[in-house]
């Protein structure tokens, strides 16, 4: 972080607040060079303006032109004070399996109740919630609770990159 004041003159040292105005898609910038981390859920990585802090307790102000997804291994730039490398945040997962007949079949029935959904190679991941859960094994879906990072499907209308 940077400082303001001069301690010698007995100035107060105070943070001066990162703000992120672009995204750079992973792959796309040097991840070795990342100034910082930040750690975000699925729902805090999905935005367009928000007061964020990093992993190392920097504030940073996220305001981008409109609302992005953003993925784990993806760069906020901050101009001057740096890149930010995004992690995404381990959260508590129900991965379903079965076969590719009863899959499609609980995919359409997850949509149709407007859940996010991660494809998994063979496998659907959702977040944890009984009812749902309920309601695969009922339909004949075994589950597996785990805990991953989420990263649904956009979905077809969806914006930003990826």
């Amino acid at each position: 972080m940077r400082a303001g004041g001069d301690p010698a003159d007995g100035a107060a040292l105070f943070p001066i607040l990162m703000r992120a105005t672009a995204v750079l898609p992973e792959g796309s910038w040097d991840a070795a060079g990342a100034r910082d981390t930040i750690t975000l859920d699925y729902d805090r990585r999905h935005r367009r303006r928000i007061l964020l802090r990093t992993d190392g307790g920097a504030e940073l102000l996220l305001e981008l032109k409109e609302t992005t997804h953003l993925r784990d291994g993806d760069g906020l730039d901050c101009g001057d004070d740096g890149i930010v490398r995004v992690i995404a945040a381990t959260e508590n997962l129900l991965e379903i399996t079965g076969s590719r007949e009863l899959l499609i079949r609980l995919a359409w029935h997850l949509g149709n109740r407007h859940l996010d959904v991660a494809f998994e190679g063979p496998a659907l991941r959702i977040r944890t919630d009984h009812v749902i859960a309920a309601m695969v094994a009922q339909l004949g879906g075994t589950i597996t609770e785990r805990l991953a990072p989420f990263d649904p499907e956009s979905g077809a209308y969806a914006h930003g990159h990826g």
